[in-house]
């Protein structure tokens, strides 16, 4: 086990998800945790890369880079999905975000090498469930409240760096997230972020405005 959080403090608390009381309306991880668990996860995968492209350990100095596509999307009617448990609200709302890339610098080159691409990105299995909530998509103040907390941790993750030990060794991991799985209803909800209006265009991956029109047939 090992202990994780956010730099500047803003999450700390431990709980268990079946601590929570029944009439819990949102279940949901720690960013910073939830992140840790998926770059665990692709770890074979990134010391691969780096076996692949010929990266020494001592270029790795500058640290990975990793991009994230979040999603946010009302999952519709749910009442008939639970199976034979308890009740549970008709509607529901998640949260979830994929790991697209993972890429490195070296200290002699200002290009960054790709060291890992997700090969399904719009697959369940590469979709990492973050946040659960039981509230129709319409209800603003509710989302409002929930998703509140998730935006701060995901500001402070943007200006610190994550240490991991990967492969045997301690690595620094920067992190770029691209709010391009939101649809229209969700842009209210999460203002501010890559939607409606931004330089992406596409719920798939990251192209932005006017790469799309230079590749259009």
């Amino acid at each position: 086990s090992c202990s994780v959080g956010i730099i500047n403090g803003l999450s700390g608390w431990t709980s268990s998800v079946d601590d929570s009381p029944a009439d819990t309306i949102t279940r949901r991880f720690r960013y910073d945790v939830a992140l840790v668990a998926a770059l665990k996860d692709l770890e074979e995968d990134i010391m691969e890369g780096l076996r692949e492209t010929g990266m020494e350990d001592s270029a790795c100095t500058l640290g990975f880079s990793v991009m994230i596509k979040e999603c946010c999307d009302g999952m519709g009617d749910i009442s008939e999905k639970h199976g034979g448990g308890p009740a549970v609200p008709e509607k529901a709302v998640r949260f979830s975000f994929t790991v697209m890339s993972v890429s490195i610098q070296a200290e002699d080159d200002n290009e960054e090498i790709t060291i890992f691409t997700e090969p399904k990105p719009n697959s369940e299995l590469s979709c990492k469930p973050l946040c659960l909530v039981f509230v129709d998509e319409s209800d603003h103040e509710t989302l409002t409240g929930v998703l509140g907390p998730i935006v701060a941790e995901r500001n402070a993750m943007k200006e610190s760096r994550l240490i991991l030990s990967l492969g045997g060794m301690p690595r620094s991991f920067r992190f770029h997230f691209r709010g391009t799985g939101y649809d229209e209803k969700m842009v209210r909800e999460m203002e501010g972020l890559e939607a409606s209006g931004s330089t992406y265009v596409c719920t798939l991956c990251d192209s932005s405005r006017a790469e799309a029109a230079q590749n259009m047939v």
